[in-house]
């Protein structure tokens, strides 16, 4: 069903570069039309140097609320009127809601997204508790201080962090460690053929804390693939995880990637092959999308619940569709 836009049509939006592969258009304008709201939803590619102009310029049109990825989540955060406690704390912001005084609010709704499937793990007795467990996050970039904040809420008893250069390490860890007391930081080695580019000095194996984990969370960007394209195929090669690393996996061991595209991942699949239980990231998505309209619908004065599986269909859907690119 298409969307008429009239005079009177509100608008939302997705700021990032490049954004046009993103899903959320897809997710919240189903929600949008399930809720029978005259709102759109749309992709707005931003370059570095244009987003305080274009930030400014759609609280001048009277925008309702924005999402806002990579590379932004750090830079738009000066933007802001205002930040929330969560947005603070973790350095980012990716959602804007509009101020009843002016001015955006910049919040962080990644970490409620990151949360949820292990809150419904937790709830359905299949993966226990995560009070005082142990978990390995593999990556140091922009979604790992939501990872790490989400951890921390959830109260595990350790969590590593695995990257495999020394120097973002220690500035990752440096800058969590006053309100992430469980956090500590391993240097990871990348073997001689294993393709990354940025690989640190030797480290020691990082086969023990994987071995020892209850969680692993793939915060970085190896293996993914965009949909129905070539890409897709050589990502379907890929896994952050070495066989030796994977080998240590224990059976039962959640396995999280934050990757959704393709499904499953390579790193899912072959943790699937271990018997541990696999988490892709298009959950975190369609939760965190969800947390952001909740709030935007709260601002516009609009008592409506949010149409969660309308959301999580409709990017299931576009993500199976073979015209997808």
């Amino acid at each position: 069903m298409t969307h008429t836009i009239t005079g009177q049509t509100a608008l939302l939006g997705v700021l990032g570069d490049p954004v046009r592969h993103s899903l959320s258009p897809v997710m919240h304008n189903a929600a949008l039309r399930a809720l029978g709201l005259d709102w759109i939803y749309l992709a707005l590619p931003v370059a570095a140097a244009d987003l305080a102009t274009v930030v400014r310029g759609l609280e001048a049109v009277d925008c309702r609320g924005l999402n806002v990825t990579l590379p932004h989540k750090q830079a738009v955060a000066a933007l802001a009127a205002e930040l929330s406690p969560l947005a603070r704390r973790v350095g980012a912001v990716n959602t804007l809601v509009r101020r009843e005084a002016g001015g955006w609010l910049g919040t962080n709704t990644d970490v409620d997204g990151f949360l949820a499937p292990l809150r419904q793990a937790a709830a359905g007795g299949g993966a226990g508790g995560w009070s005082g467990r142990r978990a390995v996050l593999l990556g140091c970039g922009g979604s790992a201080r939501a990872v790490v904040a989400g951890l921390t809420e959830l109260g595990l008893g350790r969590i590593t962090v695995a990257a495999r250069d020394h120097g973002r390490l220690a500035a990752f860890q440096a800058s969590c460690g006053d309100w992430a007391p469980a956090l500590d930081s391993w240097l990871w080695s990348a073997p001689a053929g294993r393709g990354d580019g940025n690989a640190a000095a030797a480290g020691p194996s990082l086969a023990q804390r994987l071995n020892e984990a209850d969680l692993v969370v793939n915060s970085t960007p190896v293996g993914m693939g965009a949909p129905a394209s070539a890409s897709a195929a050589m990502a379907a090669t890929r896994s952050p995880l070495t066989a030796a690393e994977l080998e240590a996996l224990r059976p039962g061991t959640l396995v999280y990637d934050l990757i959704y595209t393709p499904r499953p991942t390579p790193l899912l699949q072959d943790a699937a092959a271990r018997g541990c239980h696999t988490q892709d990231g298009l959950e975190m998505l369609v939760q965190q999308g969800a947390a952001a309209l909740q709030l935007w619908l709260q601002a516009a004065g609009q008592a409506l619940p949010v149409p969660v599986d309308a959301m999580r269909e409709a990017a299931t859907a576009w993500l199976a569709a073979p015209t997808v690119g």
